[in-house]
């Protein structure tokens, strides 16, 4: 059975609301429970015993979540990224708190400049053929964080078909609130459009205007008493099994501030109620076939084949 095929467009005129911790190793005191932790996954990790795994990988998740200071660091050194990319692999009872894991791993990026040469970039993109709900939450807001920022991390998710997967995701979970939220951040993000989590996008379904078309718009709070930002994300059908995604960013702006400015707008100009235009990128088509190598991806409107 094929996936879907997808084409992925984007036009941004975002900048990141906040900047990611530094990437460098930071001098740290080790954390002894960590450690204990993180030796006794070096060990009993590529046998997958579980039952001895579970309270190890619990350790390290604590750690992580509470921002240990140097935690981020000792995983690093200790080497257990692979692990957890054989551990997704498996499928067993711990693939769910691994990818829970590899998803707060994710917001540091001295541990996640790591997860490609670790394999857990292609065990990440394996675990989106799964029906479990739950693990497919984590595994989306993983690669979500991961790409944020990382414009390597983002071409090498593109390149090994994260697109058509997270498209497949998001049309057949349309009573999955927080699956679709977090597909729809995570193909921004792809996007380099850059939606941080505390920037608390509200996501909803628009209105579609042609048949198979979906339509979502994502509008974060007001970053100030007259402007907010809005994100419009439309998947469309143009051939049977195939999908472009298109995502666009705008900045609306309050009636309070048209006030002020004596309500000089036009509708030629301000095709939507009070929204000003993007700026537009050159969007340039491709097969995979005959992508050229020089070209940004971001620049490019291309099909995955799965």
């Amino acid at each position: 059975m094929g996936h879907p095929n997808v084409a992925l467009v984007y036009t941004y005129t975002h900048s990141h609301w906040e900047k990611r911790r530094t990437s460098r190793l930071q001098p740290y005191t080790p954390n002894d429970n960590l450690n204990n932790a993180l030796g006794a996954i070096r060990v009993l990790g590529l046998e997958l015993i579980e039952d001895e795994l579970r309270p190890h990988l619990n350790t390290v998740l604590i750690n992580i979540k509470e921002r240990n200071k140097g935690a981020p660091e000792q995983v690093v050194i200790s080497g257990i990224l692979p692990i957890l990319a054989l551990s997704l692999r498996h499928r067993g009872p711990l693939t769910v708190l691994t990818a829970q894991l590899v998803a707060e791993l994710a917001k540091e990026s001295v541990v996640c400049k790591g997860f490609g040469d670790a394999g857990l970039v292609t065990a990440l993109l394996s675990v989106l053929t799964s029906t479990d709900r739950v693990l497919l939450f984590y595994t989306i807001r993983a690669i979500s964080r991961m790409s944020y920022d990382s414009s390597k991390l983002q071409e090498l998710l593109l390149r090994q078909g994260a697109v058509p997967r997270l498209v497949a995701i998001l049309l057949r979970s349309p009573d999955e609130e927080a699956l679709e939220e977090v597909c729809l951040q995570a193909l921004c993000n792809l996007s380099g459009m850059g939606v941080a989590e505390e920037a608390g996008m509200v996501w909803e379904r628009g209105v579609s205007v042609r048949p198979g078309e979906s339509v979502f718009h994502g509008a974060s709070p007001h970053t100030c008493a007259f402007a907010s930002s809005v994100t419009l994300v439309c998947v469309s059908q143009w051939a049977p099994g195939q999908y472009a995604v298109n995502i666009e960013a705008f900045q609306r702006c309050s009636s309070s501030f048209w006030n002020l400015h004596g309500n000089k707008r036009t509708a030629r100009r301000f095709p939507f109620s009070n929204l000003t235009n993007s700026n537009l990128y050159k969007v340039i088509k491709f097969s995979t076939r005959n992508i050229p190598r020089t070209k940004s991806l971001r620049t490019r409107m291309f099909h995955t084949f799965l």
